[in-house]
């Protein structure tokens, strides 16, 4: 079969006497080939280990063990030829302890490669490691988690384990580390809660973790962590593996797994709950990945020339809509939500998925627990798929309980993102205030001029700083050239106010709350930890940003008209109303959600002078939030004076 040479790569795709004439790359390979069982990789047992592997165009296959993680020794043992295209071995004895990989003959070539399966490997990952799972459960190991009954009531707040603790500063003993993230009673500069404790006091619902799976040793390799390396870890490796980087030793296989169940239980104990961050869109690099080794041609997405498809700009996109490899991410994701007890997932540029595999994971993930939130980044990006099948905001009507990142809302409230100098509706810019009011209304269809991509607010994930791009304090820096830090952070406050007072699913970011800055750098996935770190000195500086966080975010808790469950409640009790240019304001109206107060009256002032607004007439308002702001208020009438929220209830 053809032979394809890129960037010194040499792939072959197999003899295709081997398929009985039938290319890797034809939908008869699926159809012909497709594994519908529930035990490919490794099944141990004390008295035996049954290895499954799928690899329908080797002509051989073999499994490796080995005595540790680097000796060239091995002892091979044959696998046999079994149903869809599959491998089987049992090899009667205990190899607890030991590592393993598998080697393929595909056409001319001999590869190498560990199980896409493995659930433990070795230090960076390059062999999979044999061992009973339920070992590796920490003493404290509970089903138990804090209570959400819909995921318009979550707050989801996304840190990086490395960056979260790493500061000299911090508090944390195992800085750095899994288990880092675990200590509590830590305390800062001037006393401040840091760490665990600090998200707890925000009150947050969710943690969302950056990449924790095992990424590329390219990234960040386990055998050096004595020396300075750094990175987000979008660059997959071993996908149902935790990273070995965040455990207190990356040399003993257990550790990072069990630690990590430490971490999860941990955050459970404290009332949160775990959004993991997972890139199953393209692989670290498309020829030495597993999947290539073992099955060339199937796992990634090709061009018409030969070549990788490229939508997500790192050298490939994989090939979710073929078949199993539909199956190898469901099965992934419930990998982690049994093994680990995850509660959500955030889908790495999700627009270059498809559909069916997106309703696949859901439907899954509801018979374990409906309330697992799915959120992913559903741009719309191009790739070797067609668009309708892409899961991408264009989309969302067919994929319903599927949370999309409002990147509008984003980009009206803070300025675009791409061009640094561009305003946003904090402070200053003109003609967004109805891309404003999408994200407030939950992104649904509203009116006819207030409407964007979700049908019900649950699809609509409203943030105005993540881990990508400019922090929202760097962004209002470079757009608003010649104002005092005072306005900025009036400006900062204010987005932070929109994101938490708005229809939908919030989102913030760690620092966000005290005005986190990367000292202008604008994509610090490799940048040393001096840019990327939280800096608990400006967290104790700026203790003001704090308790306003913590504020809007006990009001969104306490009003559930903040967080209503469906579009036809949103549209029923959200009503818009007048107010000058710099401004937005609207009402929620006659208990919506069964909240206490019969209504709510929420402005957001981007004005520089003083203004004069008119109330409706509803009965005797109360202030909830603003105080500083406020001039005058009657029943009919409010007066403010200097940009940010204010917040009123009758």
């Amino acid at each position: 079969m053809s032979v394809q040479k890129e960037s010194n790569a040499v792939i072959d795709y197999g003899d295709l006497s081997v398929t009985g004439g039938v290319s890797v790359f034809s939908k008869e390979f699926d159809q012909l080939f497709y594994y519908d069982g529930d035990d490919l990789g490794l099944t141990y047992r004390p008295q035996e280990s049954l290895f499954r592997l799928w690899a329908p165009t080797a002509s051989e296959a073999y499994v490796l063990v080995y005595s540790d993680w680097k000796t060239t020794e091995a002892d091979r043992y044959a696998m046999t030829r079994d149903v869809s295209g599959t491998w089987l071995l049992r090899v009667k004895e205990d190899l607890k302890g030991r590592f393993y990989t598998y080697q393929v003959r595909i056409g001319e070539q001999w590869n190498e490669a560990i199980d896409p399966y493995a659930k433990a490997v070795g230090v960076n990952g390059d062999r999979a490691y044999i061992l009973d799972m339920s070992t590796t459960n920490p003493e404290r190991w509970t089903e138990a988690k804090p209570k959400l009954e819909s995921a318009v009531d979550a707050v989801i707040y996304e840190l990086h384990v490395r960056d979260y603790t790493i500061h000299p500063d911090s508090g944390v003993h195992l800085k750095g580390k899994f288990a880092g993230l675990t200590e509590a009673g830590t305390k800062g500069p001037e006393g401040i809660r840091t760490g665990l404790d600090h998200i707890v006091e925000l009150g947050v619902t969710h943690v969302q973790l950056l990449p924790v799976f095992d990424y590329a040793t390219e990234s960040v390799d386990e055998t050096r962590l004595d020396e300075p390396q750094y990175n987000w870890g979008y660059d997959p490796k071993n996908y149902n593996v935790p990273e070995g980087s965040y455990a207190s030793d990356p040399y003993v296989p257990e550790v990072r797994i069990r630690e990590f169940k430490q971490l999860v239980q941990a955050l459970h104990d404290r009332g949160l709950r775990v959004i993991m961050d997972v890139v199953y869109n393209h692989v670290y690099d498309g020829y030495l990945i597993n999947f290539t080794k073992l099955v060339p041609g199937y796992y990634l997405r090709y061009k018409k020339d030969g070549k990788f498809s490229n939508g997500s700009g790192c050298g490939n996109d994989t090939a979710t809509e073929r078949p199993m490899m539909r199956k190898f991410i469901v099965e992934s994701v419930l990998h982690w939500v049994k093994e680990y007890r995850i509660d959500g997932f955030r889908f790495d540029l999700m627009g270059l998925m498809d559909v069916e595999t997106m309703n696949a994971i859901r439907g899954a993930l509801d018979e374990i627990d409906p309330s697992i939130i799915m959120i992913g980044e559903g741009w719309v990006m191009d790739t070797e798929l067609a668009p309708q099948l892409r899961a991408n905001q264009q989309q969302a009507d067919r994929m319903p309980r599927i949370g999309h990142f409002n990147d509008g809302f984003r980009d009206a409230v803070k300025g675009d993102i791409f061009k640094y100098q561009y305003k946003g509706f904090i402070s200053g810019g003109t003609g967004l205030k109805d891309r404003v009011k999408q994200g407030v209304a939950g992104g649904i269809s509203y009116s006819a001029d207030i409407r964007s991509f979700a049908s019900e607010p649950d699809q609509n994930v409203n943030y105005v700083e993540c881990h990508d791009n400019h922090t929202l304090w760097d962004k209002i820096q470079l757009s608003t050239a010649g104002e005092s830090d005072d306005i900025r952070r009036d400006m900062h406050r204010l987005a932070s106010a929109i994101t938490l007072t708005s229809q939908g699913i919030p989102f913030i970011h760690a620092g966000q709350e005290y005005y986190r800055s990367k000292g202008g750098v604008e994509n610090s996935y490799n940048e040393p930890d001096e840019v990327n770190r939280l800096d608990w000195r400006q967290a104790a500086e700026h203790q003001d940003g704090v308790k306003y966080i913590q504020r809007l975010i006990q009001l969104r808790k306490e009003r559930p008209a903040f967080r209503l469950r469906d579009a036809e409640t949103i549209r029923k009790h959200l009503r818009f109303e007048a107010c000058p240019e710099q401004a937005i304001a609207f009402t929620l109206r006659d208990h919506a959600g069964g909240d206490q107060a019969r209504h709510l009256y929420v402005l957001y002032y981007a004005g520089r002078n003083e203004a004069t607004l008119s109330l409706p007439e509803l009965g005797e308002w109360t202030v909830l939030l603003g105080e500083e702001t406020i001039k005058q208020l009657s029943p009919t009438t409010l007066t403010v004076d200097g940009i940010g929220a204010v917040i009123l209830s009758c």
